[in-house]
């Protein structure tokens, strides 16, 4: 079926709240911009010169989303790998920062598909956290993605954006919340 332009701005716009950029306008006219990055869809009618402009600046747009992304890919982790999910969650208690888990109250869910894949879950309360396998209710943040695909995102050998944009990592629930996710557990 392949992914359609609607669906292409949705996960900008999503990918852009993740990264915490501000996003303006609705539907078609989605404008995402940061510091040094600009990315407008535009969509224009009737006027011919105005489809010309408009594909020209989808192309554009197109061209600078990949150039942003292709160069982060891929990356050279300097940390110790891992194998299976189990290790890359085990990892991540490592990495806790309680302080920037203050005031916080959330509760994330894993699902992975694969032969390494489960559920997992994860509860951060004012800075302090829970983690297990299983199932949780009701969790504020839902992260499904293949067992390969959630190791190499924590390997870092693939850039969440990237994940996410391609439809190889979904997430339901607040996206806010996964952005506070990436500060608690670095």
């Amino acid at each position: 079926m392949g992914i359609t332009p609607m669906a292409i701005t949705d996960r900008i716009r999503t990918m852009a709240t993740i990264l915490g950029l501000h996003t303006t306008g609705t539907g078609d006219g989605a404008i995402i911009t940061a510091t040094t990055v600009i990315i407008t869809t535009v969509r224009c009618s009737q006027n011919s010169l105005m489809k010309a402009k408009s594909a020209f600046l989808n192309f554009t747009s197109v061209a600078m989303l990949v150039t942003l992304c292709a160069g982060t890919l891929y990356a050279t982790p300097s940390r110790p790998q891992n194998s299976t999910p189990q290790q890359a969650l085990d990892r991540r208690r490592d990495a806790f920062k309680a302080d920037k888990a203050k005031g916080v109250h959330a509760t994330y869910q894993w699902e992975l598909s694969g032969p390494n894949g489960g559920e997992w879950w994860l509860s951060v309360n004012d800075g302090t956290y829970k983690m297990g396998r299983g199932k949780i209710n009701n969790p504020s943040v839902t992260f499904a993605a293949s067992d390969e695909d959630w190791v190499a995102m924590s390997n870092k050998t693939l850039k969440v954006p990237w994940a996410y944009l391609t439809g190889r990592l979904k997430i339901q629930g607040s996206h806010t919340l996964v952005k506070e996710l990436d500060e608690i557990f670095p």
